[in-house]
């Protein structure tokens, strides 16, 4: 990502937070054959100091991303849109887009059958608590069992990151707040982090 100091996230807490909101993640390998890509949900596991994810993905993604030999980054997207320069002063006519992104890298570890299957237990209990007639994997054990092999784990420890959060900042208060105003009708996560961000300045 473009480095702007003014929009950069360097408190593993908002990385953590961020993670927690917006859980369908990007994995890009740099594999033998080149770049490849996939989606899948990125846990955070929240009984870890350091920022630690967890996954699974469909077989045989694995193979093809070459899991655990190398480096893998993780992209965390956040809320984002299109800012019009119809919301700055007059004369300001160069437009922008608002997002708070994070990139993740580490080394996968992939889990073992009887990790796989405690940490698909977790992700999907995360998801089903709290809806109504959720649904969870110890409903029917053997077949959740069958299921969970078509699927390899992992967890992965964040070695660094490289997080932005573009919010406008370099606007002034006035023209931040028409912007933010804009987006409580039209993209309301956006409009809080940016509100989020104001209410944590000087």
């Amino acid at each position: 990502m473009r480095h702007t100091p003014r929009y950069l996230m360097t408190d593993p807490d908002e990385v953590k937070r961020l993670i927690r909101g917006n859980p369908w993640a990007t994995f890009v390998s740099p594999v033998s054959g080149g770049l490849v890509a996939s989606h899948y949900p990125a846990l955070l596991l929240e009984d870890e100091d350091d920022i630690v994810i967890a996954s699974h993905f469909g077989r045989p993604d694995e193979q093809l991303h070459e899991l655990g030999r190398h480096e893998v980054l993780v992209i965390i997207q956040g809320p984002h849109d299109y800012v019009s320069p119809s919301l700055y002063a007059p004369g300001d006519l160069v437009p922008t887009w608002n997002h708070v992104t994070a990139h993740l890298y580490g080394i996968p570890e992939i889990l073992g059958e009887e990790e796989n299957y405690a940490m698909l237990t977790r992700l999907t209990d995360h998801f089903e608590n709290g809806r109504e007639h959720g649904r969870h994997l110890s409903e029917d054990e053997a077949g959740t069992r069958r299921a969970a092999r078509g699927t390899v784990g992992l967890r992965m420890r964040v070695d660094r990151f490289d997080a932005r959060a573009k919010l406008s900042q370099n606007k002034s208060p006035e023209v931040r707040e028409n912007i933010a105003t804009r987006f409580t009708e039209t993209n309301s996560p956006l409009a809080a982090e940016m509100r989020r961000v104001d209410g944590e300045r000087p």
